[in-house]
């Protein structure tokens, strides 16, 4: 369950971690209320449990208490990526003379924690680990032992830190750990760790995730069902999903099919909108009700769905997809791929109703990023 950056913050301060101040808002005016209060230059930053909301207007900078109402007043109750905003930081401007780049990922193939830090922050840490490598080191942390000693010294050597700065980032990430552990976290992240001129860390930003499972233990963040977006209706729905930025919209059954189809999509120059599995088994409703999802999603501009009917019945599939085509599909693309029980069935059911199947996972893959395109 991702948490909202203001929720992040909270759990910071608790833990230790410095954070620059911020009031949250969830009306004009008390986003006045609280420029007023932290006076002077600030950031208004639209609470949305999507990525990216900066490129997509979510972070202004507000030079005054006027232009702080004017921003917020233009981000509350407005849709950010297909989630409505109902609430904004208003944080006070802090000056970085640089970024550096913290977190702890569960590593699940290595079944343990996993420390990732960077010199260089306030930018996409996969995109840095993937064209500079060495400019990020991931240290595995034994789950039994903890985070030691000399792997704190490690890290902080590797961000390039010395002398308060080092004794400062060893605080924070020792903190960071305790909190990630905690509060069964998948993720845990400091993005940017800024450096300000008064020769202090301050985290300016939050990224928590907690484990699904693990959300009843910590019952000030049961609310998840109560947000909008994607992946909080999905959840109501009774599915997993998780969004993406892309436009192709993906449906699998089984976690390793859909994200072997959302692999496909991207390897044939699409770029995938979500992760969608709806299990295995499913009913001609349950099909309907996901399809209804993405064919209404306002990124999404085809739909993929690849199905392998074993328990699944592909007839059953069929019947649901046409259902949701029929009701709220039309002008809409849909490309099919499914194999299994009742597969002859379920394609004449779609080739009836104008949805042409096909047999190859890769060609269907091929002809929804050629549709998106």
């Amino acid at each position: 369950m991702k948490l909202y950056e203001y929720e992040g913050r909270e759990l910071f301060r608790r833990y230790g971690i410095p954070v620059n101040d911020y009031v949250v808002a969830r009306s004009v005016e008390e986003a006045r209320k609280a420029a007023e209060f932290l006076g002077g230059k600030t950031v208004v930053k639209a609470q949305v449990l999507v990525a990216g909301r900066g490129k997509a207007g979510g972070v202004k900078v507000a030079e005054n208490v006027d232009e702080a109402v004017l921003h917020a007043g233009r981000m509350i109750g407005s849709v950010l990526k297909g989630e409505k905003v109902e609430s904004v930081v208003v944080a006070s401007y802090t000056e970085v003379e640089s970024e550096l780049y913290l977190g702890v990922i569960v590593d699940r193939f290595k079944k343990c924690p996993v420390i990732i830090a960077s010199a260089e922050g306030g930018v996409e840490i996969e995109e840095l680990a993937r064209t500079s490598p060495s400019h990020v080191l991931k240290a595995d942390v034994n789950p039994l032992i903890g985070l030691t000693d000399y792997q704190v010294r490690k890290i902080v050597s590797f961000m390039r830190l010395s002398g308060d700065f080092a004794s400062q980032a060893g605080k924070i990430l020792r903190s960071l750990y305790r909190l990630f552990v905690e509060n069964d976290c998948e993720l845990a992240e400091i993005n940017p760790l800024a450096i300000t001129p008064d020769r202090k860390l301050v985290a300016i930003d939050s990224k928590v995730i907690i484990d699904d499972n693990a959300v009843f233990r910590h019952g000030e963040f049961q609310r998840v069902e109560a947000g909008s977006g994607l992946e909080a209706e999905a959840r109501r729905l009774g599915f997993i999903a998780v969004e993406l930025d892309g436009d192709v919209g993906i449906i699998g059954n089984g976690a390793g099919l859909t994200m072997a189809t959302m692999d496909m999509v991207l390897l044939k120059g699409g770029k995938p909108a979500n992760f969608l599995d709806v299990g295995g088994g499913v009913a001609e409703d349950v099909v309907d009700k996901a399809a209804r999802l993405l064919l209404t999603h306002p990124r999404v501009k085809v739909l993929f769905i690849n199905i392998l009917g074993g328990i699944t019945r592909c007839d059953e599939v069929a019947r649901g997809i046409v259902s949701a085509y029929k009701s709220v599909g039309i002008g809409k693309k849909i490309v099919v791929r499914m194999m299994g029980t009742n597969e002859e069935e379920g394609k004449k059911i779609l080739m009836e109703n104008g949805i042409l199947p096909f047999d190859s996972m890769e060609e269907a893959a091929e002809k929804a990023a050629e549709l998106a395109r």
